[in-house]
This record gives C-alpha cells, structure tokens and sequence, in this order.
C-alpha cells in the first residue's frame, strides 16, 4: 500500500517533511479528522490543535499547530498554518497551543482595536449621511 507524504509550511519556512505517513490526526472546526493513504482528496480547515501522524522511521509524532489549512492530493497532504512546535510531551504541546495559539498578542489586540475604532468611525459617518438624505 502506496503512503503519504505530510509537508508543513509556515509563512517564511518548510517546517516539516515526513515521508512514509501511514495515517495523520488532525483538528478541524468540527472536531478530530483522521487521514489514511487511501482516502479522497479533500481541504479541511484547521483550528489550533494537535496534529498526530504515524511514520515508519518515527512512530507517532505530535506536532501543536496553529490556525491553518489542509491540502490532500493523492498520496500528498500538504498543511499550511502559521506557527508550529514539535514535542514528544503532549502536556507541554497542549500547554503550547493554550498559551501562545490561542491568545492573542499584544500586536493583534492593538490591531483589532484599531480596527474596530475605524470602522466605528466609517459606521457613524455613514449613518449621519444617511440621515441628512432622509
């Protein structure tokens, strides 16, 4: 039986890329969404998580994954996400997505704000153009 090959891609590197995958773990919107060689082409979008993938050479190997996507075609399945850390301790991956996946920086807080503020703004403009129309 023909296995995978998991390629991970970050925004400026190839994190990981394992050959002889046999089956691969990961977390979707809706839950757990499980990979062997053999399934369909598919997309899934991935949610701050724990992927688990079975190699040959390895055995099981976790990896905590940030927010991303998942490509499979063929006997490849490509995930794309924004961070990614590599462990053996399941404890300290979980501890890993909590703290640094799932809250968000200071950076993205201000830029929300901002964010928020402006269309406010836009919102409150509009409505009093509106308003003079009427």
């Amino acid at each position: 039986m023909p296995l995978m090959t998991l390629k991970v891609l970050l925004p400026f590197e190839i994190f990981a890329v394992e050959e002889n995958v046999s089956r691969i773990v990961v977390e979707t919107p809706e839950g757990s969404f499980g990979l062997l060689p053999r399934r369909l082409d598919c997309v899934a979008a991935l949610v701050p998580g724990i992927l688990s993938f079975q190699s040959e050479t390895q055995g099981e190997v976790f990896l905590a994954l940030d927010a991303g996507v998942l490509v499979k075609t063929g006997q490849t399945v490509v995930i794309s996400a924004r961070r990614a850390i590599r462990g053996d301790d399941l404890s300290r991956l979980h501890e890993a997505v909590e703290q640094q996946f799932l809250t968000l920086d200071t950076q993205e807080i201000a830029m929300r704000a901002t964010m928020a503020r402006l269309e406010s703004g836009f919102m409150r403009r509009f409505a009093s153009l509106h308003d003079r129309r009427s």
